[in-house]
């Protein structure tokens, strides 16, 4: 396919018409963050290579953050999307503060800082309005009212077209869509990471918020790629840190034997581990649109190759049997301290 020829994905709605928070994305959108840290060494052109397939490919919902990097992640999607801007949902988040140096200085949801970090990404991506904005983590020592009350100012202000949250609680949840209309929530959701299906999901689904799940292949190890030595991933991959409990010792060893159940369904299905974790995410609900990060065009291929995916009954309970409701050994984070609970 020439770089120049763009295809049309399926789409979903996040949000609801009826709020007048709807927002039309492709089905399946980026995660642009392993471009510039956390995920072995940054590969700006890779990136930026990715991104542009991502857009050829039809797949025009990016997500960054300013945290990213720090600050570089924004400036590389920027870059990438410079001359199609039209074509691209672009959503970016504030919220986790850092220092130029990286130094993390915590979280930080005050109405002053909202419009300080947003001024900041606009120059950043290079653009005169961001699609959706998000609070990254809840800052639990200002009311969530004052936060979004600032995040509407941005709407009102025309710099920001739709609002979102990312790992908010249900009762935080509830309280900001009070103040101004949630487009979406974004978090973790995957074969392995399914607690929101308890409280959250339902509190979605009843005031029209939209599910963005990040890590939909659990870090990657869904996809297969590693194993049990992670050989497959870099020295400087935080994943071998601590701070990624399922990626350690006896727990990893656990949840590969989970992978290896994918696997073998996936083999059946004539697609790859990862194709088939996705398509289960993609089954949960026609409002849910997860976005899968990758810094390498072969892997979004891969990606975009599970909308091909179609999962019958059957295969559904086949992959609850395989990866039951909570059976991932470790916890999502070393340090759950900054999820709202």
């Amino acid at each position: 396919m020439a770089s120049s020829h763009t295809t049309s994905l399926p789409t979903r709605v996040l949000g609801s018409s009826d709020a007048g928070t709807a927002l039309t994305v492709s089905a399946l959108g980026l995660g642009c963050m392993g471009m510039s840290e956390f995920y072995g060494t940054p590969d700006e052109s890779a990136g930026i290579d990715t991104i542009r397939r991502a857009l050829d490919l039809g797949v025009t919902f990016l997500d960054t953050a300013d945290m990213y990097g720090p600050f570089t992640n924004e400036k590389l999607v920027g870059r990438a999307i410079a001359d199609r801007r039209d074509e691209v949902v672009l959503a970016t988040k504030f919220g986790n503060e850092r220092a130029p140096d990286g130094a993390r200085l915590g979280v930080n949801g005050s109405p002053e800082y909202v419009r300080k970090a947003c001024d900041a990404s606009l120059e950043r991506l290079g653009v005169d309005h961001i699609d959706l904005y998000y609070q990254h983590r809840v800052d639990q020592r200002v009311p969530i009212e004052d936060t979004v009350g600032a995040m509407a100012e941005l709407v009102q202000a025309g710099k920001v077209r739709h609002l979102g949250l990312s790992e908010a609680s249900p009762a935080t949840i509830r309280r900001a869509h009070g103040t101004h209309p949630v487009t979406a929530l974004q978090t973790e959701y995957s074969l392995f990471t399914r607690d929101l299906e308890d409280e959250i999901l339902p509190l979605l689904r009843e005031l029209g918020i939209g599910l963005v799940p990040y890590s939909p292949l659990g870090r990657g190890l869904l996809t297969g790629a590693i194993d049990r030595e992670a050989t497959a991933l870099s020295e400087n991959d935080s994943r071998r840190s601590p701070y990624f409990p399922r990626f350690q010792g006896e727990a990893l060893e656990h949840n590969l034997q989970l992978v290896d159940q994918v696997r073998e369904l996936a083999d059946t299905k004539g697609c790859t581990p990862g194709q088939l974790a996705l398509a289960w995410v993609l089954a949960q609900g026609d409002d849910i649109v997860p976005i899968p990060g990758t810094k390498r065009v072969k892997y979004l291929e891969e990606n975009v190759g599970a909308l091909d995916v179609t999962l019958t009954d059957d295969d559904l309970a086949a992959l609850e049997q395989a990866v039951p409701r909570g059976a991932v050994a470790g916890e999502r984070y070393g340090d759950m301290s900054s999820i709202d609970r």
